[in-house]
């Protein structure tokens, strides 16, 4: 059809040029048109799309020339909840990131090589995009059900779309699912990477719930099991008087901590994290269970707040830092001062903190407000006096190129350093300045036969 509604032209062939094709979503005004075209054209007929759903035109020379639907994914589909791997409670709640592709028609009149496998390909481009401007969420996956009595499906396959199986047989209808017998096959296509894994993972990505990127990934970290969060956060000791308390200390902290990892930087958005967590998460992070309830219960934002107030926040850090750095694998650990920029300490003077962060993962395992009366020096054994650095190699500014520090590195953590020597050093770098290589005994192999004697 071109604007004013009329069928397409003979004339959109083999000759016109896919350089040109727009696919985007209707816009007020063509949705009647739009479900009369599907209706008249497409082999199912058309009453309506299921769920959350956008229509889509291909336009081509200012004529359309091929619709497309997409609605809310199968509930029920066996090869594709097999690929994805996910709990029958992750699918309920997160079987949103998931769309069904339930219509495509290539209008009549139009004969255009490869105009179906391109119309998909734009369309893919910016479905999530658009999904998520309509529904605050985005797509992670496509799905659709190809009928191979009618299609060969040539043109997902074209558009990188992967089959996975055959249907059943079973329809839905009115809530009900009957069997008809002629199964389909399963047709998806991820559009970003990784996206099975991300749906099938025990939490999921902060930024696909509207929130900031997490700091650390708690799907690769330890949390109830042996040596994890849980386990060190006994640890801490809890002031509080038993008489009302309702939640343990433990589960209060591995709720906030977890929340903070995953991008929530303050109370509220701490609150909304832990509402949001299934009966699996609330009972992996030692939640209580209500049998009045009869389920696990989330501590409130009031219950986070009054206990993140009370415990010893430095005490608390040192935990999390030895938590994360006994999981990392990453062996350069880094350190660093920074002046926060906008802080202000009780005198209004900036506040000053000396940090330890793995420097490929990017991660702060460890911090300490430097004394207004001190300097980086005095923090650097107190910060690190916490974590298991034995086989790490610790990275630091001259600043802490001191004789104590490379022993307190060396004796006392078991660790390597690697540490800048400045002219002002005058002994040690005209010392070093002056070595070459054979001043240095030749490296031995460990062969576990004793050392070498040539």
């Amino acid at each position: 059809m071109d604007r004013s509604g009329a069928e397409p032209d003979n004339i959109i062939n083999q000759n016109c040029s896919l350089k040109e094709l727009i696919v985007r979503p209707i816009i007020p005004g063509e949705e009647t048109t739009w479900n009369a075209l599907m209706d008249r054209h497409h082999y199912l007929g058309f009453h309506g799309l299921s769920g959350q759903n956008i229509k889509y035109v291909a336009i081509l020379n200012d004529q359309w020339v091929a619709l497309i639907g997409w609605g809310s994914a199968a509930l029920k589909c066996s090869h594709r909840d097999k690929w994805i791997g996910w709990s029958m409670e992750r699918k309920y709640e997160r079987l949103k990131y998931v769309t069904n592709n339930q219509r495509f028609l290539i209008l009549p009149g139009v004969s255009i090589k490869n105009l179906a496998s391109r119309t998909l390909a734009l369309n893919i481009k910016r479905l999530s995009a658009d999904w998520e401007d309509v529904y605050d969420h985005s797509i992670l996956i496509v799905e659709t059900f190809v009928d191979h009595s009618r299609f060969k499906g040539a043109c997902y396959l074209a558009a990188g779309w992967m089959p996975l199986g055959k249907t059943s047989g079973y329809g839905r209808m009115s809530g009900s699912y009957y069997y008809h017998g002629q199964t389909k096959t399963v047709l998806v296509k991820p559009l970003i990477k990784k996206a099975p894994t991300m749906l099938s993972a025990p939490f999921l990505p902060p930024e696909l719930t509207g929130g900031e990127r997490a700091m650390v990934d708690l799907n690769t970290v330890s949390i109830e099991s042996k040596g994890g969060l849980l386990d060190y956060l006994t640890l801490l000791n809890d002031s509080r008087k038993k008489r009302g308390i309702r939640h343990s200390q433990i589960s209060i902290l591995a709720v906030a901590i977890c929340a903070l990892l995953s991008g929530s930087k303050c109370f509220i958005a701490i609150g909304e994290w832990a509402a949001s967590l299934n009966q699996e998460m609330l009972k992996r992070l030692g939640c209580r269970y209500s049998d009045r309830l009869d389920k696990y219960v989330p501590p409130s934002e009031k219950t986070l707040r009054l206990a993140l107030k009370r415990v010893d926040g430095d005490e608390v850090d040192d935990i999390i830092g030895q938590w994360l750095c006994s999981k990392s694998e990453d062996r350069a650990v880094a350190v660093d001062g920074k002046t926060l920029r906008g802080s202000s300490g009780a005198d209004g003077k900036p506040v000053h903190l000396v940090s330890a962060f793995l420097q490929h993962e990017k991660m702060v395992i460890g911090q300490r407000q430097v004394d207004k009366k001190s300097n980086e020096i005095t923090a650097f054994k107190p910060l690190l006096e916490p974590l298991d650095l034995e086989g790490k190699i610790v990275t630091a500014d001259a600043m802490h190129t001191q004789v104590e520090h490379a022993r307190f590195l060396v004796e006392d953590k078991k660790a390597d350093y690697i540490l800048p020597v400045k002219q002002n050093q005058g002994n040690l770098f005209e010392t070093i300045k002056n070595t070459r290589d054979g001043d240095f005994s030749p490296s031995v192999p460990d062969t576990g036969k004793g050392p070498r004697t040539d």
